[in-house]
C-alpha cells in the first residue's frame, strides 16, 4: 500500500508535470504561433521595405546611370561642337582652296592665253622681219643699180675717166653739183 501510494503520489507528480509541460506546451505554442505571426507580420514587412529599398537603390542606380549618361552626353555634344568646329574650318579652307584652284587656273589660262598671244606677235614679227628683210635687199639691190646709174651718169662726161675705186655719197653728190652746176651754166 505505501509503494502503490508513493507511485500513486509520483503518478500525481508526474500528471501535475504532464499537465503543466502540457500547459507550458501550449503557452509556448501559442506563444511561438504569435511568433510566427509577428515573424510573418515582420517578414512581410521586410520584404516590403526590401521591395521599397530595392526600389530606392534602383532608383539611385537609374540616376546614377542618368547622371553617368548626361555627362557623357555633355562630353559627347561638347565632341561634337568641337567637330562642327573642326568641320566647319576645313569647310573654309576648302572653300579658300577652291577659290585658289579657280583663280590658279584663270590665272594660267590668261598666262596661256597671253604667252599665245605673244607667239602669234613674235611669229608676226618674224615674218614682217623676213619681209622687211626681203624689201631691204629690193631696196638695196635697187639703190646700187641706182647709185651706179648716178656713177655712170655723173662721170660719163667725154674726157673724164671713171673712178677707180669705189666713190662715197659725198663724192658721188659733189660730182654730181659739179655736172648739175655746168649744165645749168652752159644751159645758160
Amino acid at each position: 500500500t505505501g509503494a502503490i501510494s508513493s507511485l500513486q503520489r509520483q503518478l500525481e507528480i508526474q500528471e501535475s508535470e504532464l499537465r503543466r509541460f502540457r500547459y507550458e506546451n501550449e503557452m509556448l505554442q501559442k506563444q511561438l504561433r504569435e511568433r510566427e505571426d509577428e515573424l510573418q507580420a515582420m517578414s512581410d514587412k521586410f520584404c516590403s521595405l526590401t521591395e521599397e529599398q530595392r526600389k530606392e537603390e534602383v532608383m539611385v542606380m537609374i540616376q546614377e546611370e542618368n547622371h553617368s549618361l548626361r555627362q557623357v552626353v555633355t562630353e559627347q555634344e561638347s565632341q561634337l561642337a568641337k567637330q562642327n568646329e573642326q568641320i566647319s574650318e576645313l569647310e573654309g579652307t576648302i572653300k579658300r582652296l577652291r577659290i585658289d584652284v579657280v583663280t590658279s587656273r584663270r590665272h594660267a589660262q590668261e598666262q596661256k592665253q597671253a604667252q599665245e598671244e605673244t607667239k602669234s606677235q613674235v611669229e608676226a614679227l618674224q615674218h614682217r622681219e623676213v619681209q622687211t628683210k626681203v624689201a631691204l635687199e629690193r631696196i638695196s639691190s635697187k639703190f646700187d643699180r641706182l647709185r651706179s646709174k648716178i656713177i655712170q651718169a655723173a662721170f660719163s662726161v667725154e674726157g673724164q675717166d671713171p673712178p677707180r675705186a669705189e666713190l662715197t655719197e659725198e663724192q658721188v653728190l659733189e660730182a654730181m653739183q659739179v655736172r648739175g652746176s655746168s649744165k645749168f651754166s652752159f644751159q645758160q
